[in-house]
């Protein structure tokens, strides 16, 4: 009999090409991970890896094996959830991927909703780039993530995966604060459009935040000069503060308090979309429900 947990080993190579990969993403030693996949190929009596340079693939019976594994996942984490519904309280773990404005304006008042509800759920929190998030609780490495979508960027989408809508998350251009009549702070540069000569704070290239808001910049008439990147927006804050730089930021990052710098409209108000993805299979986990339920309520109190 094939056993499922080498099978998903199996499937682990096939998404990351390396045993070594594979081992340092699951803690095993490379020699492990090697010595459990000869065994499962001689439980299925024929050859599932072959070697293509420095990486491996998986031969047609490996290739065969690894779509059954996923049927058969899919089977047991849903009839592992409907167990745990029949249970009388809310436990196990959730881990939780989360990008860092939701960790900050959502997360804090969901934990401490769920510890006074479910005292016996533990939940993980990692923060992760939504993009690579998404892919990872496909692959079972997280069971729930927040994610976000920027305007005319669509996050990218699974079929396995369930979308279940959290907030509409405002985007403002911050300003460096000045000062007006009698000394009453006022934003130092009036529209996006004034901010061609200042330098800009960014998150790295690549993310979805940095393409839309290099795009905000050209659709206004200029290329922005990126000084700074980081994708701690903390520090991009700090740097607007200080009056070193401008930057696009996200009202949740203010976490339902006044915000500290200067923010203006942007033309036609732009709203990120934050939502919550689970598998599909797993989406009717009673804990997976409870950490959803209140990260929703904690969206209502931030509001």
């Amino acid at each position: 009999m094939l056993d499922l947990r080498r099978l998903s080993l199996l499937r682990e190579v096939q998404r990351r090409g390396t045993l070594h990969a594979v081992a340092r993403a699951l803690s095993y030693s490379p020699s492990t991970i090697s010595q459990q996949l000869s065994l499962l190929e001689q439980e299925a009596g024929t050859p599932l890896l072959e070697r293509a340079g420095r990486r491996v693939q998986l031969t047609p019976e490996g290739a065969l094996l690894v779509a059954g594994a996923d049927r058969l996942l899919d089977e047991m984490e849903a009839l592992e959830s409907r167990l745990a519904a029949s249970a009388s309280t809310v436990g196990g773990t959730v881990r939780l991927a989360v990008f860092q404005s939701a960790a900050l304006g959502i997360v804090p008042r969901a934990l401490s909703l769920l510890a006074e509800r479910h005292p016996q759920l533990r939940v993980e929190i990692t923060q992760r780039e939504p993009e690579s998030a998404l892919d990872e609780v496909w692959a079972r490495e997280f069971d729930l993530v927040i994610a976000e979508e920027y305007p005319a960027h669509a996050a990218p989408r699974r079929a396995e995966l369930d979308r279940v809508p959290l907030l509409r998350d405002a985007l403002r251009l911050g300003v460096p604060p000045g000062r007006g009549a009698e000394g009453m702070p006022v934003p130092s540069i009036p529209s996006i459009a004034d901010a061609a000569g200042a330098a800009w704070v960014m998150e790295p290239r690549g993310t979805a935040s940095r393409h839309w808001a290099e795009q905000q910049c050209r659709l206004a008439g200029f290329e922005p000069d990126v000084r700074f990147e980081t994708a701690d927006l903390q520090a991009h804050i700090r740097l607007v503060e200080a009056g070193h730089a401008v930057a696009l930021l996200p009202d949740l990052v203010w976490g339902g308090a006044e915000p500290r710098v200067p923010l203006l409209a942007l033309e036609g108000d732009p709203q990120r979309t934050v939502f919550t993805a689970a598998r599909a299979t797993a989406a009717a986990r009673p804990a997976i429900v409870a950490v959803r339920a209140s990260l929703a309520e904690a969206v209502d109190f931030t509001g």
